[in-house]
């Protein structure tokens, strides 16, 4: 009796040779349909949005250094990061000891020159007197005269002496300028200031964060697309499924280089009312610069495919009689200043080149001009393509290619 395994391995290989049988049998009578060389996408109708990006930082509108006019050592601080403070209110103090010292010093010489000149107006006064009595000449008159002027002198200097030293004292209590609230604070209790050279900063207050601004900088190629008041779209990585907006305010005509790439920049209002946006964050801007909700749209990719020259020899060994027949058949005609992507202008528009899928499996040129773009369509204004189109936008990956 035969096995139950040796049984069933024979009904196996029975029916894998009537289905290699059967594959054959089709095979030979269904030929094999040609594999496509190329990747093609459909022209199509709908809504184009051309933007430009860049890349900038938040910032508040207005910023204000808060610095100090005389030297000292910190007293006492009143204020810390992220406070909110109003104008007038104090932030700091100074150690006013050396002040007052030289506050007190200045009065006093203001007190000597005082009873100076009240000397001089008496001596003056006699001596009018006896010059009229003839007991002293003129000469000596005027010499009085002059030491009167000169206590006045000394008393109008010791004022002034007495008012520059009040208003050290004053300046050694730092106040808020602004409104705002506290970005930064350079300064600790105990640590010296000095103002010897320049002002030091010890706080940077921000005006209002509800309002700021993004300082962006956008490629020389793209400037001439920027207009204030467009649409601004962006987003921060704080809040990456959160997406916000702005508007273009300025562009201003200061230019940078670096490397070579000239850059300009824009400043894009932006309200937060939420105060979620913080100074110093990255946005990711898209300026909207064009916008239609309904055109005939051709992928974009497809104005960069370029044919190699085997798929343009696949056709065969016919060639076409003349240039105007070429360009009706759709072969390349070559030219010595022809960058393979622009072909010509007409009217003042740039003519591109895109290809669909020939006979035997060969692209066909088709001359397009566009008007707006983006990275996934472009706006197609003539051309002998409708909508429904098949384009070749990149050849078809090899069998055994990855």
């Amino acid at each position: 009796m035969m096995k139950p395994w040796i049984k069933r391995t024979a009904i196996a290989l029975a029916l894998l040779a009537v289905a290699s049988a059967a594959g054959m049998a089709y095979m030979r009578q269904n030929p094999k349909v040609e594999e496509s060389k190329f990747r093609t996408a459909a022209i199509d109708e709908g809504a184009i949005t051309q933007v430009v990006l860049a890349t900038g930082t938040l910032q508040p509108v207005i910023t204000v250094n808060v610095g100090t006019q005389v030297s000292g050592t910190v007293l006492e601080r009143r204020a810390d990061f992220n406070d909110h403070v109003s104008k007038g209110q104090i932030l700091l103090r100074l150690d006013p000891a050396n002040l007052q010292a030289r506050l007190r010093q200045t009065q006093a010489q203001l007190a000597a020159n005082d009873a100076a000149l009240v000397l001089a107006q008496a001596t003056y006064a006699r001596n009018q007197k006896l010059v009229a009595a003839g007991f002293i000449s003129a000469l000596t008159l005027d010499q009085g005269k002059r030491e009167v002027d000169a206590a006045l002198a000394n008393v109008e200097l010791g004022r002034a002496q007495v008012e520059s030293a009040q208003t050290d004292l004053d300046n050694s209590v730092i106040r808020s300028p602004i409104d705002g609230v506290v970005i930064r604070r350079n300064t600790d209790v105990g640590q010296t200031v000095a103002a010897s050279f320049q002002t030091p900063d010890l706080y940077l207050l921000a005006r209002d964060l509800r309002q700021m601004v993004i300082q962006t900088n956008v490629s020389e190629a793209d400037v001439g697309l920027i207009k204030a008041g467009q649409r601004v779209n962006f987003t921060v990585d704080a809040y990456p499924e959160r997406e916000f907006e702005g508007k273009v305010q300025q562009f201003r005509l200061n230019s940078a280089s670096n490397q070579g790439v000239v850059t300009y920049t824009i400043i894009v209002d932006v309200a937060n009312p939420e105060e979620l946006l913080k100074p110093g964050m990255t946005a990711q801007t898209r300026i909207v610069v064009s916008s239609k909700p309904k055109v005939t749209r051709l992928p974009t990719a497809a104005l960069r495919f370029r044919p190699d020259e085997d798929s343009l020899k696949a056709k065969g060994p016919e060639a076409p009689a003349s240039a105007a027949s070429a360009a009706a058949s759709g072969e390349e005609k070559a030219r010595a200043d022809d960058d393979g992507v622009l072909n010509a202008t007409r009217s003042g528009a740039k003519v591109y080149r895109v290809y669909t899928v020939g006979e035997k499996q060969s692209p066909k040129l088709h001359e397009v001009t566009i008007g707006i773009s983006n990275t996934r369509f472009t706006e197609l204004i003539s051309s002998d393509l409708k909508p429904g189109n098949e384009v070749i936008t990149r050849n078809a990956e090899s069998p055994g290619k990855k």
